[in-house]
């Protein structure tokens, strides 16, 4: 029987504002977070990591850059058209579209891999407040762990391992 994480937690790293502690299942993982550290009241461009517990929500992956089994939580393929509108005014805000797109927006397929495991958590989804923070995933890492723009990053074989214990009723704590 396949153990599920049910808690996650990601702590502040001491002396590192942009770095934090992920522990699940009594190990504990060194991530990167926001430029901007951790922060209660989160809004768009700030860098900052939402202090708050998060639902994982689902996500995607490239089959071209990860090999997975099976796809937990509901990830689905990135392809060209993958992208996510962080652009406040838009309707679609913090939510998914196609690209291209007209509104500001990421875009999944990225050529530096950030994006080839991205795990979509709760924050600002229902309800989206316009302007209160956008595209908040869990992700790969960049080399020596620098700052995410709000994110929660973890050295690549860290999240590949890490994935298989998680499920939709995973929580991230961040804070706490």
């Amino acid at each position: 029987m396949s153990v599920t994480y049910s808690y996650i937690s990601v702590k502040k790293r001491p002396g590192h504002a942009s770095q934090g502690l992920l522990t699940a299942g009594g190990r504990t993982h060194v991530c990167a977070l926001g430029k901007g550290g951790i922060k209660a009241l989160k809004r768009e461009g700030d860098g900052a990591t939402p202090l708050g517990r998060m639902r994982l929500v689902g996500g995607w992956f490239r089959p071209d850059h990860v090999s997975l089994r099976s796809a937990p939580l509901g990830l689905m393929r990135i392809t060209a058209a993958s992208g996510w509108c962080d652009a406040p005014d838009d309707r679609n805000y913090n939510q998914p579209v196609s690209v291209p797109y007209p509104a500001s927006h990421e875009t999944m397929k990225r050529a530096d891999g950030l994006y080839d495991l991205v795990i979509v958590l709760d924050f600002n989804l229902t309800p989206r407040k316009r302007g209160g923070g956008s595209a908040i995933f869990m992700h790969i890492a960049r080399p020596g762990l620098s700052p995410t723009e709000g994110c929660v990053a973890l050295p690549a074989k860290v999240l590949i391992r890490l994935l298989k214990k998680l499920s939709r009723k995973t929580v991230l704590a961040v804070g706490f």
